[in-house]
Protein backbone atom coordinates (compact mmCIF):
# COMPACT_ATOMS: atom_id res chain seq x y z
CA UNK A 1 0.00 0.00 0.00
CA UNK A 2 1.58 3.34 -1.01
CA UNK A 3 2.07 6.10 1.53
CA UNK A 4 3.43 9.63 1.80
CA UNK A 5 4.28 12.06 4.58
CA UNK A 6 2.56 15.28 5.52
CA UNK A 7 5.24 16.75 7.74
CA UNK A 8 6.17 13.95 10.11
CA UNK A 9 2.92 12.00 9.73
CA UNK A 10 2.78 9.00 7.39
CA UNK A 11 -0.48 8.64 5.48
CA UNK A 12 -1.52 5.52 3.53
CA UNK A 13 -3.56 5.81 0.35
CA UNK A 14 -4.73 4.03 -2.77
CA UNK A 15 -4.72 5.40 -6.33
CA UNK A 16 -6.54 3.42 -9.01
CA UNK A 17 -7.99 4.00 -12.46
CA UNK A 18 -7.75 6.78 -15.02
CA UNK A 19 -9.78 9.88 -15.79
CA UNK A 20 -10.94 12.84 -13.74
CA UNK A 21 -9.59 12.38 -10.19
CA UNK A 22 -11.87 12.02 -7.19
CA UNK A 23 -10.52 11.82 -3.64
CA UNK A 24 -12.51 9.82 -1.07
CA UNK A 25 -12.24 10.80 2.61
CA UNK A 26 -13.69 8.29 5.06
CA UNK A 27 -15.53 8.76 8.33
CA UNK A 28 -14.54 8.48 11.97
CA UNK A 29 -13.40 5.01 13.09
CA UNK A 30 -13.55 3.78 9.49
CA UNK A 31 -10.87 3.43 6.80
CA UNK A 32 -10.47 3.68 3.05
CA UNK A 33 -11.24 -0.02 2.76
CA UNK A 34 -14.26 -0.11 5.06
CA UNK A 35 -15.80 3.11 3.74
CA UNK A 36 -14.94 2.93 0.05
CA UNK A 37 -13.39 -0.35 -1.16
CA UNK A 38 -15.68 -2.94 0.45
CA UNK A 39 -18.94 -1.08 -0.46
CA UNK A 40 -17.57 -1.02 -4.08
CA UNK A 41 -17.33 2.78 -4.36
CA UNK A 42 -13.80 2.47 -5.76
CA UNK A 43 -14.73 -0.07 -8.42
CA UNK A 44 -17.99 1.70 -9.32
CA UNK A 45 -16.29 5.07 -9.76
CA UNK A 46 -13.54 3.45 -11.82
CA UNK A 47 -16.20 1.91 -14.05
CA UNK A 48 -17.56 5.44 -14.49
CA UNK A 49 -14.19 6.43 -15.96
CA UNK A 50 -12.62 8.11 -12.96
CA UNK A 51 -9.27 8.02 -11.23
CA UNK A 52 -10.10 7.08 -7.65
CA UNK A 53 -7.87 8.10 -4.76
CA UNK A 54 -8.63 7.32 -1.12
CA UNK A 55 -6.57 7.92 2.01
CA UNK A 56 -6.60 6.51 5.50
CA UNK A 57 -7.05 9.51 7.77
CA UNK A 58 -4.35 10.00 10.38
CA UNK A 59 -5.06 7.71 13.33
CA UNK A 60 -7.04 5.31 11.12
CA UNK A 61 -6.43 2.27 8.94
CA UNK A 62 -2.83 1.90 7.80
CA UNK A 63 -1.90 5.52 8.53
CA UNK A 64 0.19 6.63 11.49
CA UNK A 65 -1.47 6.54 14.91
CA UNK A 66 -1.16 9.70 17.01
CA UNK A 67 -2.28 10.11 20.60
CA UNK A 68 -2.21 13.88 21.07
CA UNK A 69 -5.66 15.33 20.35
CA UNK A 70 -4.05 18.54 19.04
CA UNK A 71 -2.75 16.54 16.05
CA UNK A 72 -6.34 15.95 14.94
CA UNK A 73 -7.60 19.52 14.69
CA UNK A 74 -10.00 19.42 11.75
CA UNK A 75 -7.98 21.80 9.56
CA UNK A 76 -4.84 19.75 10.21
CA UNK A 77 -6.66 16.58 9.18
CA UNK A 78 -7.95 18.34 6.06
CA UNK A 79 -4.40 19.40 5.20
CA UNK A 80 -3.55 15.71 4.70
CA UNK A 81 -5.91 15.69 1.69
CA UNK A 82 -4.18 18.68 0.09
CA UNK A 83 -0.79 17.12 0.83
CA UNK A 84 -1.94 13.98 -0.98
CA UNK A 85 -3.01 16.01 -4.02
CA UNK A 86 0.38 17.72 -3.98
CA UNK A 87 2.16 14.37 -3.62
CA UNK A 88 0.34 13.06 -6.69
CA UNK A 89 0.75 16.29 -8.67
CA UNK A 90 -3.00 16.84 -8.95
CA UNK A 91 -4.10 20.46 -9.23
CA UNK A 92 -7.86 19.99 -8.83
CA UNK A 93 -10.12 17.08 -7.93
CA UNK A 94 -13.63 16.23 -6.88
CA UNK A 95 -13.60 15.37 -3.17
CA UNK A 96 -16.18 13.16 -1.47
CA UNK A 97 -16.25 12.77 2.28
CA UNK A 98 -18.41 10.82 4.67
CA UNK A 99 -19.21 12.04 8.20
CA UNK A 100 -15.86 13.23 9.64
CA UNK A 101 -14.50 13.08 6.09
CA UNK A 102 -17.25 15.46 5.03
CA UNK A 103 -16.32 17.94 7.72
CA UNK A 104 -12.78 17.83 6.33
CA UNK A 105 -14.15 18.25 2.81
CA UNK A 106 -16.25 21.25 3.83
CA UNK A 107 -13.17 22.95 5.33
CA UNK A 108 -11.33 22.42 2.04
CA UNK A 109 -14.27 23.70 0.01
CA UNK A 110 -14.24 26.85 2.13
CA UNK A 111 -10.49 27.39 2.46
CA UNK A 112 -9.02 25.81 -0.71
CA UNK A 113 -11.76 26.16 -3.38
CA UNK A 114 -9.18 26.36 -6.16
CA UNK A 115 -8.27 22.71 -5.48
CA UNK A 116 -11.84 21.34 -5.68
CA UNK A 117 -13.96 20.79 -8.76
CA UNK A 118 -16.80 19.83 -6.43
CA UNK A 119 -17.48 18.72 -2.86
CA UNK A 120 -19.71 15.79 -1.97
CA UNK A 121 -20.73 15.91 1.68
CA UNK A 122 -22.05 12.51 2.75
CA UNK A 123 -23.28 11.50 6.17
CA UNK A 124 -23.58 14.97 7.65
CA UNK A 125 -26.20 17.68 7.37
CA UNK A 126 -26.79 20.60 9.70
CA UNK A 127 -24.61 18.74 12.21
CA UNK A 128 -21.72 20.32 10.32
CA UNK A 129 -22.70 23.54 12.08
CA UNK A 130 -24.87 22.58 15.03
CA UNK A 131 -22.98 20.00 17.04
CA UNK A 132 -23.42 16.89 14.94
CA UNK A 133 -21.32 13.79 15.27
CA UNK A 134 -20.08 11.72 18.20
CA UNK A 135 -19.30 13.42 21.49
CA UNK A 136 -17.39 12.73 24.70
CA UNK A 137 -19.67 9.77 25.40
CA UNK A 138 -18.13 8.03 22.40
CA UNK A 139 -14.57 8.84 23.48
CA UNK A 140 -15.33 7.35 26.89
CA UNK A 141 -16.81 4.28 25.24
CA UNK A 142 -13.69 3.84 23.11
CA UNK A 143 -11.56 3.90 26.25
CA UNK A 144 -13.78 1.49 28.22
CA UNK A 145 -12.30 -1.91 29.09
CA UNK A 146 -14.94 -3.77 27.07
CA UNK A 147 -18.19 -3.34 25.16
CA UNK A 148 -20.07 -4.82 28.13
CA UNK A 149 -18.99 -1.85 30.27
CA UNK A 150 -20.79 0.67 27.99
CA UNK A 151 -24.41 1.66 28.56
CA UNK A 152 -24.64 4.70 26.26
CA UNK A 153 -26.27 3.47 23.01
CA UNK A 154 -24.34 5.79 20.66
CA UNK A 155 -21.12 4.96 22.47
CA UNK A 156 -21.84 1.25 22.12
CA UNK A 157 -22.48 1.65 18.38
CA UNK A 158 -19.16 3.38 17.73
CA UNK A 159 -17.22 1.08 20.08
CA UNK A 160 -18.62 -2.00 18.33
CA UNK A 161 -17.71 -0.47 14.96
CA UNK A 162 -14.17 0.33 16.15
CA UNK A 163 -13.77 -3.23 17.42
CA UNK A 164 -15.10 -4.61 14.15
CA UNK A 165 -12.61 -2.56 12.13
CA UNK A 166 -9.78 -3.46 14.58
CA UNK A 167 -9.03 0.19 15.08
CA UNK A 168 -6.59 1.75 17.53
CA UNK A 169 -9.18 2.94 20.02
CA UNK A 170 -6.81 5.25 21.92
CA UNK A 171 -5.93 7.04 18.67
CA UNK A 172 -9.63 7.31 17.81
CA UNK A 173 -10.44 8.86 21.18
CA UNK A 174 -7.71 11.46 20.61
CA UNK A 175 -9.06 12.09 17.11
CA UNK A 176 -12.59 12.59 18.37
CA UNK A 177 -11.50 15.06 21.03
CA UNK A 178 -9.27 17.01 18.66
CA UNK A 179 -11.55 17.29 15.62
CA UNK A 180 -14.68 18.73 17.22
CA UNK A 181 -14.50 22.27 15.89
CA UNK A 182 -17.69 23.05 14.01
CA UNK A 183 -18.10 25.21 10.94
CA UNK A 184 -20.05 28.42 11.42
CA UNK A 185 -23.07 29.30 9.31
CA UNK A 186 -21.07 32.18 7.85
CA UNK A 187 -18.23 29.85 6.84
CA UNK A 188 -20.63 27.37 5.24
CA UNK A 189 -22.38 30.18 3.39
CA UNK A 190 -18.99 31.11 1.93
CA UNK A 191 -18.55 27.77 0.15
CA UNK A 192 -18.54 28.50 -3.56
CA UNK A 193 -17.79 25.17 -5.24
CA UNK A 194 -20.57 22.83 -6.48
CA UNK A 195 -21.86 20.84 -3.48
CA UNK A 196 -23.94 17.69 -3.09
CA UNK A 197 -25.21 16.82 0.41
CA UNK A 198 -26.21 13.15 0.80
CA UNK A 199 -27.71 11.87 4.07
CA UNK A 200 -29.77 8.84 5.04
CA UNK A 201 -33.36 9.66 5.95
CA UNK A 202 -32.96 7.65 9.18
CA UNK A 203 -29.60 9.15 10.08
CA UNK A 204 -29.94 10.52 13.63
CA UNK A 205 -26.29 11.56 13.83
CA UNK A 206 -25.93 13.76 10.73
CA UNK A 207 -28.72 16.28 11.23
CA UNK A 208 -30.91 17.63 8.46
CA UNK A 209 -29.46 17.65 4.96
CA UNK A 210 -32.10 20.12 3.79
CA UNK A 211 -31.21 22.58 6.56
CA UNK A 212 -27.55 22.55 5.52
CA UNK A 213 -28.57 22.81 1.88
CA UNK A 214 -30.31 26.10 2.63
CA UNK A 215 -27.06 27.57 3.97
CA UNK A 216 -24.54 26.47 1.30
CA UNK A 217 -25.27 28.44 -1.89
CA UNK A 218 -26.54 26.29 -4.74
CA UNK A 219 -26.11 23.01 -2.86
CA UNK A 220 -28.03 19.98 -4.06
CA UNK A 221 -29.55 17.60 -1.51
CA UNK A 222 -29.81 13.84 -1.97
CA UNK A 223 -31.95 11.91 0.51
CA UNK A 224 -30.85 8.29 0.91
CA UNK A 225 -34.14 6.52 1.74
CA UNK A 226 -34.52 4.40 4.87
CA UNK A 227 -30.81 4.40 5.72
CA UNK A 228 -29.17 5.32 9.01
CA UNK A 229 -25.65 6.68 9.49
CA UNK A 230 -23.90 3.32 9.26
CA UNK A 231 -26.01 1.79 6.48
CA UNK A 232 -26.16 4.68 4.01
CA UNK A 233 -22.57 4.32 2.84
CA UNK A 234 -23.02 1.58 0.25
CA UNK A 235 -26.56 2.44 -0.82
CA UNK A 236 -27.30 2.24 -4.55
CA UNK A 237 -29.33 5.47 -4.60
CA UNK A 238 -26.37 7.25 -3.00
CA UNK A 239 -24.03 5.95 -5.70
CA UNK A 240 -26.35 6.76 -8.59
CA UNK A 241 -26.90 10.26 -7.21
CA UNK A 242 -23.19 10.92 -6.84
CA UNK A 243 -22.35 9.69 -10.34
CA UNK A 244 -25.16 11.84 -11.76
CA UNK A 245 -23.91 14.89 -9.84
CA UNK A 246 -20.37 14.34 -11.05
CA UNK A 247 -21.57 14.09 -14.64
CA UNK A 248 -23.24 17.50 -14.40
CA UNK A 249 -20.70 19.60 -12.49
CA UNK A 250 -18.33 21.83 -14.47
Amino acid sequence: MPSFRNGAVEIAYLDEGEGDPIVLVHGFASSKNVNWVYPTWVSDLRKDGRRVIALDNRGHGDSEKLYDSAAYEIAIMASDVIALLDHLGIERADIMGYSLGSRMTAILAREQPQRLRSAIIGGIGIGLIEGGGPGENVAIALEAPSLEDITDPVGRTFRAFADQTRSDRRALAACLRGSRRLMTSEEAAGIGVPVLIAVGTRDEIAGSAAALGKIIPGAEVLDIPNRDHMRAVGDKIYKVGVIDFLSRRQ
